[in-house]
This record gives C-alpha cells, sequence and structure tokens, in this order.
C-alpha cells in the first residue's frame, strides 16, 4: 500500500496497475482512447498525460504508481497538449459527424467537446480509402481510424486472430489486413469484438435494418422474430433504464408495435440445443470417442477451430446452434398453410453477436439447402428501430411472448460463460430438487473467470468439464489438450470474454459493473423460471412427439438433408 497527491488530495493504491487507475478511483475521470483496461498497455494517444512535481510529463497509462508521486491532472499546460492532440487527430479523420454510425456515440467527439475543441487549426489530411463491405457482420472504414491500436490488440491479444495490424510506416500508417486483402478474405471470425472497443465509426455493425423494415411493410409476408437470452439484459442501457434489468416484457411489447407478427424466445431453442447435446456427450462417453465433445452454440469460436484447428473439427457437436435449430423449427412450423395464411415467412433473429450474422448464411446452417434464418438484428440495430419509430421504450408496459413457442427453462442462463454447461448438468442430473439445482451452480460453473474447471457425476462415471470465454483463452486450452496436459469430456466455449452479455452487438461503454449485472439479470431470471431443466419443459417434448417427430436430425443438427427413417 502507498500514497499519491493527486491534484492537492492524498490518494491511498494498493495492487493498481498504472497512475491512471489510481486517479480514475480518486473519481477523476481522466481522458483516454487508447486504453483499456483488459488490453495491454500501448500508450499511443498521449491524451492521459500527466504532470509531476517537478513540470515531467508522462502517460499515466504507462506509469506504475510510486509511493510519495505528487500528480497534477488538469494543469493549462495539460488542456493546451490534450487539446492539440485532439485537433491533430481530426485534422486527419473523416469529420461527416452527422451521418456517421457512430454519431451521438463516438468517442472521439465527446473528447472534442470536453476539452473545448470547437475548431482545427490544422490542413485537413484526411486520405480516402475505399469502405470494406465484405464482411457479413461488420463493416471497416478506414477513414473514420484514429490508430489507436485498440481494435488490433483486441484481435491479437485477447482474441488470438490476427486479422488485422498496423501496416506501412509515418503519416501513411494504416490498420488493415495483410497485403490490402478485404475482411472476408482474412480468418476473421466475425466476433465483433474489435466494434466493441473501437472509439470512432471505423469498425460498425453490419446492419439489416433496412430489409427488416421492408420486409415489416409488406402485407403478404409474416415477420417473426426469437429474442436471444443476454438481449433483454443489454438493451436497456439504450434507455436508460437500470444496468442488467430484463426488459424482455418491454421488447416484445415494442417489436409487436414495430409490426411483429409473433415473438418467440430463442430460450425455447436453447433447450433443444440441451437436450440434443446432452445425447450427444453420452454417447461420446459410452462409445469411448477420443478427446472432449466441444459445444457448437457459438459461431465465432465454431470458425476459428476450423480454421486453426481443422484437425479439431469431428470434436465440435453436431448439434446446431439454439439460433439455427429454433429457426429451422419456426420454418417448419409455418410450411403449415393454416397457420401461414398464404403468406410467405421472414424469420428474424434477434442476437447479441455479430457472428450470427454469417451463422445464418453457412451451408450447414440451412435445411435442404433453404436458408432457415433470413434476418440477424444485434442488441444495437433493435435499439435503433425502436428509437426511429418513435416508442417510448422506457415507458411501455410489458408483454408475454408469443404461443406456442414462448416457454423456456434453464436455456436463459446461455447468456452467460458457464450457462451451457450448467443447463446440461441439470438435464444429465436425476433429481431437480432445490438442492440438487444449488450442488450444480456452487460446482464452479459460475463466475467470469477465463476458464472453469469441474466435474460431475453422472450415474457413477465422473464427466470432466472445462468452461472458456474469450479465444485467446480457448487457443491455450486447445494447446494444452493437444500436449495431452489436460483432458475433459465437456468443453463449452464463447469466443467473447464473460460470454453472450458482452457480444459484439451489445451496447458498448460496458464497464465491470455493467458486465456484473448482465450476469446477475440472467441468473436472477433464471431464479424466477419454473422449469429449470430442458427435458422438463412440456412444449418442448410435446415438440418432439409432433412437429419434431421423424426430423430431429434433419432440423436440429448440422448434417445436411439428412433425414431418420
Amino acid at each position: 500500500m502507498g500514497f499519491m497527491t493527486i491534484d492537492g488530495q492524498r490518494v491511498e493504491f494498493t495492487n493498481e496497475p498504472n497512475v491512471l487507475t489510481v486517479i480514475r478511483n480518486a473519481e477523476i475521470d481522466i481522458p483516454t482512447l487508447c486504453y483499456h483496461s483488459e488490453l495491454s498497455i500501448y500508450g499511443a494517444c498521449r491524451l492521459c498525460t500527466v504532470e509531476d512535481d517537478r513540470g515531467k510529463t508522462f502517460a499515466s497509462c504507462a506509469e506504475p504508481p510510486r509511493d510519495g508521486m505528487v500528480i497534477y491532472t488538469n494543469t493549462p499546460r495539460l488542456m493546451r497538449y490534450r487539446r492539440t492532440i485532439l485537433e491533430l487527430l481530426l485534422a486527419a479523420h473523416d469529420r461527416d459527424c452527422t451521418t456517421c454510425v457512430k454519431s451521438g456515440e463516438c468517442h472521439l467527439l465527446e473528447l472534442a467537446h470536453r476539452m473545448g475543441v470547437d475548431r482545427i487549426r490544422f490542413k485537413n489530411r484526411e486520405a480516402k480509402y475505399p469502405i470494406d463491405e465484405s464482411s457479413p457482420a461488420i463493416v471497416r472504414n478506414p477513414n473514420k481510424c484514429i490508430l489507436c491500436g485498440d481494435c488490433v490488440r483486441m484481435c491479437d491479444n485477447v482474441q488470438s486472430v490476427n486479422a488485422i495490424d498496423f501496416a506501412y510506416r509515418g503519416t501513411s500508417t494504416l490498420v488493415t489486413p495483410a497485403f490490402n486483402k478485404s475482411i472476408a478474405q482474412t480468418n476473421c471470425v466475425n466476433c465483433g469484438q474489435c466494434r466493441v472497443v473501437c472509439p470512432t465509426g471505423a469498425i460498425s455493425i453490419k446492419t439489416n435494418i433496412d430489409e427488416v423494415w421492408d420486409a415489416l411493410a409488406d402485407p403478404n409476408t409474416i415477420v417473426v422474430a426469437q429474442v436471444a437470452p443476454a438481449v433483454r439484459v443489454a438493451l436497456g442501457d439504450k434507455f436508460g433504464i437500470p444496468k442488467g434489468e430484463n426488459v424482455m416484457g418491454k421488447l416484445v411489447n415494442a417489436l409487436h408495435r414495430l409490426g411483429f407478427h409473433e415473438v418467440y424466445d430463442t430460450t425455447y431453442g436453447a433447450d433443444l440445443t440441451v437436450i440434443e447435446e446432452a445425447e450427444e456427450l453420452l454417447e461420446r462417453i459410452s462409445s469411448g470417442a477420443k478427446g472432449p465433445l466441444f459445444t457448437s452454440c457459438c459461431p465465432a469460436w465454431v470458425k476459428f477451430c476450423e480454421t486453426r484447428y481443422p484437425e479439431l473439427a469431428d470434436n465440435i457437436s453436431t448439434c446446431r446452434s439454439p439460433q439455427q435449430m429454433f429457426g429451422a423449427v419456426i420454418r417448419e412450423y409455418y410450411r403449415n398453410p393454416e397457420i401461414n395464411q398464404g403468406k410467405k415467412l421472414v424469420s428474424v433473429s434477434i442476437m447479441p453477436c455479430t457472428a450470427k450474422k454469417e451463422e445464418i448464411l453457412r451451408p450447414e446452417s440451412m435445411t435442404n439447402g433453404r436458408q432457415d434464418v433470413d434476418y440477424v438484428l444485434t442488441t444495437t440495430e433493435v435499439a435503433t428501430m425502436i428509437r426511429k419509430s418513435g416508442i417510448r421504450f422506457e415507458n411501455i408496459d410489458g408483454e408475454s411472448t408469443d404461443m406456442p413457442f414462448g416457454i423456456g427453462s434453464g436455456g436463459v442462463i446461455f447468456g452467460v460463460t458457464g450457462g451451457v454447461t450448467e443447463a446440461v448438468l441439470r438435464r444429465l442430473q436425476t433429481g431437480h430438487s432445490r438442492v440438487e439445482m444449488d450442488r450444480i451452480r456452487t460446482s464452479g460453473v459460475r463466475g467470469d473467470d477465463g476458464l472453469k474447471e469441474l466435474t460431475f457425476d453422472y450415474m457413477g462415471k465422473e464427466i470432466r468439464a472445462a468452461v472458456v470465454n474469450g479465444l485467446g483463452n480457448a487457443d491455450k486450452l486447445i494447446k494444452r489438450i493437444q500436449s495431452g496436459e489436460v483432458s475433459y469430456d465437456f468443453v463449452e466455449v464463447m469466443a467473447c470474454r464473460r460470454g453472450c452479455i458482452m457480444g459484439g452487438g451489445q451496447p458498448v461503454g460496458a464497464g465491470p459493473r455493467t458486465r456484473k449485472a448482465r450476469a446477475k439479470g440472467l441468473y436472477d431470471t433464471d431464479v424466477n423460471m419454473q422449469i429449470k431443466k430442458s427435458n422438463e419443459n412440456p412444449m418442448v417434448l410435446a415438440l418432439y412427439e409432433g412437429l419434431l417427430k421423424g426430423k430431429t436430425h434433419q432440423l436440429l443438427h448440422r448434417n445436411l438433408g439428412v433425414t431418420e427413417n
């Protein structure tokens, strides 16, 4: 423990990694553009520069705290320095702010206003680069890039994908894929985490809003939506609702007002996934198959594995993700002329994830060559639609999801890391008392650690499981598995740190308190669910005896065109 003097006040510090953190702990919001607590220190923007009592200036993000330091954060010299930095950044920046996708949320513009930058003294050096729209998930606009390096470090340090990096030198420096490739030509997994940390509009979500508006306006089209678990605890961020509050009821109401004919809960699809994946796990264990069964719910992880570790492709579950299972079920359900009334069906998924936009286009995600889900809207896109419509989201009442696909069970916790594993263990548990459910809950499956390991007794057989979030952590774990250092029966992987609650399509600016609140929101929702086990959901069991009979593999698994006898 030590003490620093910051702007005249005595401040205690313990294990803070840098002076910047100590300053923020003292309730001083010092500006930054390139600093994120979970990324490596880069020190590029220099906006966090402070001054000591000897007149020395340094970047506070890169300086370790020392006992007795005297720091000034807002001297006239520092204020001029920060304004100059912002002017230089804006001089080389596309300043078409009114039509920018980041308008109203741009951190660069926010800082310019805060620092009083009302004119640019330097000649505009903005270069014109082509906009990369090749990806189904994200759009890259190099003209809005300020070279903060956040996306590069996220893609490299956290996700281990390395799809983008710095190229060239000096004033020609550019963040780009190697050899001027488009992002779709790289090994990008579409996780969207680069977009999450981008402070400007240089990386944004590839939107499908206009296509959905057109479908909603077509009188000859039935538009249905399914809503993923993580969406309900993040959407409220956009409307001033307390962090982590479950706004599913309000969202259902809003979607009905927008013109969606039916709104379903993807938790129902998660129940199907749990049942199928648990059976696959038991079959794999009984057959003595080599290596663990990897979950297939996260398309970014699936693509990462196929690209980086193709030899493990057979270890990935053949189950479709909840989105795709449910999409196939909805499509099959609306084939009935009495239900579709002779109208075209447009199926829309509302997801926290940008990679879901790519998943719906994958051949193995289709049924008999037909795309089951037509469009994916992220949480952020849905918030945009609600705002455009003028709906006062924060004031509307809640509504229930529509039947027959409106009741789910423990699949609601799929949105947090460990949720899939916990739901599968519930399915394998023979009883369903509170004591038994609590035993699973406290087994080590919960929490946001990058890697969690646990064991579970199933009828005298010990099942070893691992839960990993963040592709960088997954990469490390796979290397340990392949070296023989560790072995598991079941491995859950989520590409995004902490799971879908922090997906690439969620509202940005989510700090530690927001992340914790979102996880708590899902767990609190789960507590109030009457059905805890997927195999005890009567609506799901009825589906197996009805619509799914003879079509389970065709609709719920990734094997193309395979039907049951």
